[in-house]
């Protein structure tokens, strides 16, 4: 009875906005399907059409998304009516060339995130509420260009050929700008959630760290041309695999990153300046229970997409060995915190050394192992 009563109450909190959001979606994502529909099979489908209500739903639980969503969707529109269907018109037209082609948006991404890690330590270092103010701001135009690089470079895989077109979750390249997204996406929800910018500092170090090493790679290796998928990736099941994993990557960092916060405040460094502990224990614990969850659907979405691509649902490859060493340390940490009520200093420590196994597991197996996976090596 009390969830019906809640149920009915979050259903009144609805405004004409809200529904008048959820429509635009849902339109939208209709008429994709009768213009593109015939492209795609019948998983693709289905992706799609749950596209409008999954983020309606999301949009009403944290009101940000209503603006984000049409926002992206009018930038990514507008760059691929830039295109005019020619790929070289990246380098020639005004707006692609500085600002809304793929690489240009992600260098833009690249450029916000850094300075939204600068201010948010300003902020926190001078108890600065302007700078945190503009730390959160920034942090949110780096996920709007980030995302709008993504879709668009989505779209200009398929300018190269249809054949070479796919979701940019193939690579290294692609992965690390999702990782960011993912991560500053978590961290804002919590940050308006939770109404404290002071942990934006910690966890914006984790995002420059990724944006550090993303720039280094496009450098020196030239990352960021758009490959052909190699035949085990052309898959649909990539399509729901990488993101769900990511989730899963984004969250424990995250709460990483909270536990470091933890750790300073219970020594007494900048104290006075960091949330109460009570509340840096519900974030990492918050955190690590989302990623744990999308990281347990991903693994069992990477073990039935192995056994279509390779025969069978588990191989021991060095990258689905670390992904189990993963999956048991937060399976322990969870199991830890509510069954013998794990807090304090040694929750937060474990979370960090956490952080050191899922980063091992998402890039030290690119560079020191080889197996099945070996698709982004460095």
């Amino acid at each position: 009875m009390e969830n019906i009563v809640e149920h009915q109450s979050f259903l009144k909190r609805l405004t004409v906005i809200d529904w008048l959001y959820a429509a635009l979606l849902c339109t939208g994502s209709l008429y994709a399907f009768s213009a593109y529909g015939k492209h795609m099979d019948v998983y693709e489908e289905a992706i799609l059409l749950l596209a409008g209500p999954t983020f309606a739903f999301l949009g009403w639980h944290w009101k940000p998304m209503r603006w984000l969503m049409p926002l992206l969707a009018i930038l990514s529109l507008f760059a691929i009516s830039q295109y005019a269907g020619q790929l070289d018109l990246a380098s020639k037209k005004f707006f692609l060339k500085y600002l809304l082609s793929s690489q240009s948006a992600i260098l833009w991404m690249s450029t916000f995130f850094f300075l939204s890690t600068l201010f948010y330590w300003g902020g926190l270092i001078a108890r600065s509420d302007f700078g945190a103010s503009v730390g959160s701001g920034l942090c949110w135009a780096a996920v709007v260009m980030g995302a709008t690089g993504m879709l668009v470079r989505w779209y200009e895989s398929y300018l190269i050929g249809p054949d070479v077109g796919h979701i940019p979750v193939s690579n290294l390249y692609e992965v690390f700008v999702l990782f960011s997204l993912i991560t500053a996406m978590f961290y804002l929800y919590y940050e308006q959630s939770y109404k404290t910018r002071q942990l934006g500092a910690f966890v914006l170090l984790v995002i420059s760290a990724a944006i550090g090493f993303l720039l280094w790679y496009t450098v020196s290796r030239g990352a960021a041309e758009i490959q052909p998928l190699v035949p085990a990736l052309q898959s649909w099941w990539m399509k729901i695999h990488v993101p769900a994993n990511f989730i899963g990557y984004g969250t424990f960092s995250l709460a990483a990153m909270v536990g470091v916060a933890y750790l300073l405040k219970a020594r007494g460094v900048l104290a006075d300046r960091i949330p109460s502990l009570e509340l840096l224990d519900d974030v990492m614990y918050k955190a690590i229970a989302v990623g744990f969850a999308f990281f347990t659907i991903a693994t069992i979405l990477g073990a039935l997409w192995a056994a279509e691509a390779w025969g069978g649902y588990w191989s021991w490859d060095p990258k689905e060995t670390w992904a189990l060493i993963v999956w048991l340390n937060y399976a322990a940490w969870l199991h830890m915190r509510l069954m013998k009520g794990l807090r304090g200093q040694v929750a937060a420590w474990w979370a960090v050394i956490g952080l050191l196994v899922t980063t091992f597991a998402f890039l030290g197996v690119n560079m020191f192992l080889s197996g099945l996976h070996s698709y982004g090596t460095l």
